[in-house]
């Protein structure tokens, strides 16, 4: 019996590695399939993995049918199975037509994808599949913190700064980092067991650390909206443990905090003293 399958994970831990090696076992056995990917580190039309590996895919856009490119397909040769890579950008009615396709077609559907956005808000793919799928399996792979803890959270970085408003879809990629000095992570780990997470209130309450805006620089009269490559913020993604990701403290700032001798374990929001009524 067809299944429609959730493969969930942070970014870093394999969800695409995985796609392309079920795609060779499934091909290995004479099974027919297609592959599908939207916004792919790589470029359109295209399953990519951090390895190195990759393969051509149908590009997911917004007016795709799956349905329909289902029974184009078929006209060729067999379809048994299908796989989405980056699941998460797809409209919660295309992953409905993805529903309909294992049900009405007894044809496999394997769907890969984070949970989340930067600001820990679902996708609207990923809400539906968590919905929809006849099971959800998250990857054995860890994706680690600069810390050391395992990363379950994704983080978006402005210049190295952890932001917390934004579009909710900015492509880009986990950024090849230097880990924080290992004092760094070892002060971590005492500072915790004696420092709570929480004040009286919320460190995440949505609010930005900065106007990214300030971060570009000034533009003369007469000049055009646009920035030149390389004139602007690098926007880049992070995964964080919990603890961090709460805590707004990305691997940059970090190793900065280790370096001027200062505790990383220190919120970057404003926090207020616990006060008691008489």
């Amino acid at each position: 019996m067809a299944e429609l399958v959730f493969f969930s994970g942070t970014m870093d831990c394999g969800k695409s590695t995985l796609a392309l090696q079920m795609d060779y076992n499934h091909s290995a056995r004479g099974r027919g399939g297609i592959l599908f990917s939207r916004n792919d580190r790589a470029g359109e039309s295209m399953i990519s993995s951090r390895l190195g590996l990759q393969t051509p895919a149908v590009e997911v856009r917004d007016d795709t049918d799956f349905w329909a490119e289902v029974l184009r397909c078929r006209e060729s040769g067999n379809v048994d199975y299908v796989i989405c890579d980056e699941a998460q950008f797809y409209s919660a009615q295309q992953v409905e037509q993805l529903a309909c396709i294992v049900d009405e077609m007894d044809i496999d559907v394997f769907a890969f994808g984070i949970t989340s956005d930067f600001r820990t808000r679902l996708f609207p793919g990923s809400q539906r599949l968590v919905e929809l799928a006849d099971r959800m399996e998250v990857l054995q792979v860890r994706a680690l913190c600069w810390c050391g803890r395992r990363a379950t959270h994704n983080a978006r970085t402005v210049d190295g700064v952890m932001v917390t408003e934004g579009d909710q879809v900015v492509v880009g990629d986990v950024e090849s980092r230097t880990p924080a000095p290992a004092a760094a992570a070892d002060t971590e780990r005492a500072v915790f067991e004696d420092e709570p997470l929480f004040e009286d209130r919320p460190l995440f309450d949505d609010q930005p650390l900065f106007d990214a805006g300030d971060l570009l620089p000034a533009k003369e009269p007469g000049s055009s909206s646009g920035t030149s490559a390389g004139s602007g913020p690098v926007i880049g993604y992070e995964t964080l443990c919990r603890r961090h990701y709460m805590r707004r403290v990305t691997a940059q700032q970090g190793a900065a905090h280790a370096e001027t001798g200062q505790s990383p374990s220190l919120c970057s929001v404003e926090s207020r003293p616990e006060t008691f009524g008489a």
